[in-house]
């Protein structure tokens, strides 16, 4: 979501002025990476002697640093260029799936420091388990970057409804997790002081892909995520679409068929059941667990032509198709995305999934959606995680004071 300026107008004190533009420039830098001085001040709107003591204080701040290119062929003097320091701040971010958590060490501008990946066994996957694997990679990953970056957040990235009130996670069936206080008990377990924070993973992969993926500069964008179980993350008007109690987007339980295959969540027929991992490999005819590496095997043999996995691939694909036409007649998007296995199954199957969505959606609505596979992978909703933690730095940097031992960077500007 982007900010309005503020200039100074209405009983905004100066202070406040002040570290809201800290913010919304740290959030430009942020988004779209090195940016030079001129063409924040165009962005910005604002004169070119702000523009140089917003960038001189949070380069202070250890958050930005600048240079003068070198090379350049164009006349006069260039302007210098603003970028993240990277030994600045980062983020923990995890991604947690039903057989392996993937942690990460991000830092501003959306860039993976240093990552590390756990294999949960059968049977290890409880939140105290999962919270004990949290803990173990927090110092390896800070160890991996240079001595004076520091974290300023965690976020878990978690595959179930997650109420807004309290953070509780209320229902992970693929996890057997029910009204667990998980943030309560990841900061016992971590116990580094850092602020934790948790997401649904639909709802992160979505705010990654609009931010920096293949939503990127749309405002309605739907993001499905296919692993196990199946979720959907919605930007409407360029904002999260989370529900009352932050709840909304549990696509995997919607009914498709009262008498179609049970699913974990008690009912039976639910769409989860039909295009999630479980039913890609039933209908691939394959016995092995639901994994990144089963699910690729099925991929792989259905592209050499195999044809019980090609079949199988097909027939997710309709159902696919029929998904996302309810999604589309719903909430008209320009844009959905499929991530995780899903996008896969869009890869293989494009035709069947095109042909069900053309046969029923409305019209108007077909017409202007788009079909995109995930444009940040795997990793969507790990860089949802971090765009969560990373959200109280970049809404008052100010807040975040200078570290004695940060020390400037030689090829800083002065």
């Amino acid at each position: 979501m982007t900010r309005r300026l503020v200039r100074g107008a209405g009983a905004a004190r100066p202070d406040e002025i002040r570290r809201h533009n800290l913010g919304l420039l740290l959030e430009q830098v942020h988004r779209d990476g090195e940016l030079t001085r001129a063409e924040l001040t165009r962005r910005l709107g604002l004169n070119r002697s702000t523009i140089g003591a917003l960038v001189a204080d949070l380069t202070s701040l250890g958050l930005l640093a600048e240079h003068v290119p070198s090379g350049s062929e164009r006349a006069g003097r260039p302007s210098h260029q603003v970028g993240p320091r990277p030994d600045g701040p980062y983020v923990v971010a995890v991604d947690i799936e039903v057989d392996r958590v993937t942690g990460a060490a991000v830092g501003l501008g959306g860039r993976v420091l240093a990552r590390r990946e756990t294999r949960l066994e059968a049977g290890r996957s409880s939140p105290a388990d999962v919270a004990e694997v949290i803990a173990a990679m927090v110092d390896p990953l800070g160890a991996a970057l240079p001595a004076v970056a520091w974290p300023v957040g965690l976020a878990a990235s978690i595959p179930g409804t997650i109420r807004r009130t309290d953070g509780v996670v209320e229902f992970a069936p693929n996890l057997h997790w029910q009204e667990v206080g998980f943030a309560d008990l990841l900061a016992a377990k971590v116990r580094c002081g850092l602020p934790i924070h948790l997401g649904n993973d639909a709802d992160l992969g979505a705010l990654a892909e609009h931010l920096r993926g293949a939503g990127r500069q749309r405002d309605d964008v739907v993001f499905l995520n296919g692993k196990i179980g199946v979720g959907a993350g919605i930007i409407a008007d360029g904002h999260s679409l989370r529900g009352h109690d932050g709840l909304a987007g549990e696509i995997g339980h919607v009914m498709l068929d009262p008498d179609g295959p049970p699913c974990r969540c008690g009912g039976r027929g639910c769409v989860e059941t039909y295009i999630g991992e479980g039913a890609l490999l039933r209908l691939a005819g394959r016995t092995a667990a639901p994994s990144r590496e089963s699910v690729h095997e099925i991929v792989q043999a259905a592209r050499a032509g195999e044809a019980r996995a090609l079949n199988g691939v097909r027939a997710v694909g309709v159902s696919l198709g029929r998904t996302v036409a309810s999604l589309v007649n719903l909430l008209n998007p320009q844009v959905v995305i499929m991530g995780g296995s899903l996008s896969c199954v869009l890869d293989v199957a494009r035709a069947e999934v095109e042909t069900e969505l053309n046969r029923r959606a409305m019209t108007a609505s077909r017409r202007g959606v788009e079909l995109r596979t995930a444009g940040l992978g795997e990793d969507s909703s790990l860089l949802g995680a971090a765009e969560l933690a990373f959200r109280p730095l970049l809404a008052d940097p100010a807040d975040f004071a200078p570290l004695p031992n940060v020390a400037p960077l030689r090829n800083a500007a002065t």
